[in-house]
């Protein structure tokens, strides 16, 4: 409204703008613009949730020039393999650490074309689920489950399902595959998460408050 976002900022504004549609005490003239500007992430050209020229699905469904169907990528398919730019990214929310990642969902995987769903040197990691008929057309498996341990990251990539007759018939199931992205020769413990900082900063704090009081600066208060 007036001003320019980027980055985090960005991202944050954005999330206030779709609380503040469904608030009851937003401004009046805040809460139409929020409720259109929820509309537009949904599939407008250039918001920050969708990234294509327009959403082709009227014409997938009604028309049978497949022309019509394409659907321009944005800045966001662009850039998504580049590691600078990842980086950036994750600098931008303060994420540190030599395994640093960012997980991506909802973005299909072309992987019957040779997509690879780990981009920018490991940095990111697309994870769509994928599991719904309709995409096994388009990219040829049934999606990722990413699986995280203390340990590392794997990747498991599913075949789409056949039939339920199959699975009963002969025994068939979901056939998946499971790709090692990252492992590690320190398990990941509790210290080494962002809860872990916050305990052992709430320890610090602690210790510093028992020195106050055994060395008399804070006093004990008698009823």
């Amino acid at each position: 409204m007036g001003k320019h976002y980027s980055g985090k900022n960005l991202m944050e504004y954005t999330g206030q703008l779709i609380r503040a549609a469904f608030q009851n005490d937003t401004p009046v003239d805040t809460k139409s613009f929020a409720k259109d500007y929820f509309l537009y992430l949904w599939c407008g050209k250039d918001s920050p949730l969708f990234d294509k020229s327009k959403m082709a699905t009227f014409e997938r469904y009604f028309l049978n020039d497949s022309s019509t169907f394409r659907e321009e990528k944005g800045n966001y398919f662009q850039l998504r393999d580049n590691a600078a730019i990842c980086d950036r990214i994750l600098d931008a929310f303060g994420v540190t650490g030599n395994n640093r990642h960012i997980i991506n969902g909802h973005v299909p995987v072309h992987a019957s074309k040779g997509e690879n769903p780990i981009k920018a040197g490991g940095r990111l990691m697309v994870i769509d689920g994928g599991f719904s008929e309709a995409y096994h057309s388009e990219t040829g498996i049934a999606g990722y489950t990413l699986i995280y341990h203390s340990r590392g990251f794997q990747l498991v990539q599913h075949e789409p399902f056949t039939s339920t007759q199959d699975a009963i018939l002969r025994g068939t199931d979901i056939k998946s595959t499971t790709q090692i992205v990252e492992m590690s020769t320190h398990r990941m413990l509790v210290a080494d998460t962002d809860k872990g900082q916050q305990l052992r900063e709430q320890i610090a704090d602690l210790k510093d408050l028992l020195y106050a009081y055994r060395h008399g600066i804070v006093k004990e208060k008698r009823s």
